[in-house]
């Protein structure tokens, strides 16, 4: 199976790389260069095998969306010189992921299964059940751990704690309501609902400015909109496009991201399997049908250097 699990790419200006759990991330001091690798990730863990075309879906979906909110607020991207590679300028990230729920889905909903009636600061009711929708989104922020998993805390641990400012995490907040917003106007075209979803902000120039990826399957959820009601009705689950059909098989496997337990095996069965969910999201969200591109590192680092000739340096 052809698939880019790892870079090293001799790039003009390299300071430093990054390799985070998918991405390959080079710094060029007020320039990264971000690869999205087809390694994938679940409860904060990098599975052994990888997805072939993963990458190249993520970061077009993530250019796509980028693209459709830069009214709302400017964004780290510049150019896209290769379909699993996005070059943007450099920021200052803030240490939150500020998470947007408009379901009770995912993490949110086995908290509350498990008895807890606030999360991260956020009342919710009782008599709540699985996807169900919520009066209105709510903001379940996260910590932004360098290794390990990423913890849930409120509004107001964060502003006391000083991880980010009250007047930035107010605008941190808005920011995040405007693009939930558009992210469900667009997927509702498509026939989709945006179930839930991940931001991350960061400051360039002291402007707040979006960071990474943006309303793809592995930091969004999404529902098929049709026979939605029908199936919460009737108790069903519901059809999703995301990445939580591959937590639900670890779960079911016996893999939760604890210390001690073992990963179960990934036949090329369930690599397919995988492969094929992320092209239907793909499909579906950009409603264009998928293409694979020349998975050739050699081909990507040349046109990486070729982009870069052209980007007018600060």
């Amino acid at each position: 199976m052809n698939t880019i699990l790892k870079t090293d790419f001799n790039l003009p200006g390299l300071i430093s790389k990054y390799e985070g759990k998918v991405r390959d991330v080079y710094n060029l001091g007020d320039i990264l260069v971000m690869v999205a690798t087809d390694r994938i990730s679940a409860f904060d863990v990098v599975l052994p095998e990888g997805i072939p075309s993963k990458g190249q879906i993520l970061n077009t979906i993530a250019s796509h969306f980028l693209d459709s909110t830069a009214d709302i607020l400017p964004n780290w991207k510049i150019s896209l010189p290769d379909p699993s590679v996005t070059i943007g300028y450099r920021c200052e990230p803030f240490k939150v992921e500020m998470v947007v729920r408009g379901y009770l889905s995912g993490h949110a909903w086995r908290e509350y299964r498990d008895g807890k009636r606030e999360i991260c600061g956020v009342a919710l009711p009782d008599g709540l059940v699985e996807n169900q929708r919520l009066p209105e989104p709510i903001i379940t922020p996260t910590t932004k751990a360098d290794a390990g998993h990423d913890m849930d805390i409120s509004r107001d641990e964060i502003i006391s704690s000083g991880l980010v400012g009250a007047e930035d995490y107010c605008k941190l907040e808005e920011y995040s309501r405007k693009l939930f917003e558009r992210g469900t106007a667009l997927a509702a075209r498509r026939g989709l609902i945006l179930v839930d979803t991940k931001y991350e902000f960061g400051k360039r120039d002291g402007v707040i400015t979006l960071m990474d990826e943006i309303h793809t399957p592995d930091s969004s959820r999404y529902f098929y909109a049709e026979g939605y009601e029908a199936r919460q009705a009737a108790g069903e689950k519901q059809r999703h496009l995301s990445k939580e059909f591959v937590r639900e098989w670890l779960m079911s496997s016996g893999f939760s991201g604890q210390a001690g337990q073992a990963f179960p095996d990934m036949t090329e069965e369930v690599v397919r399997g995988i492969e094929d969910r992320y092209i239907e999201l793909y499909d579906n969200l950009l409603g264009e049908k998928f293409t694979r591109d020349d998975r050739d590192a050699d081909v990507m680092e040349s046109r990486i250097i070729n982009e870069l000739s052209k980007i007018e340096r600060l």
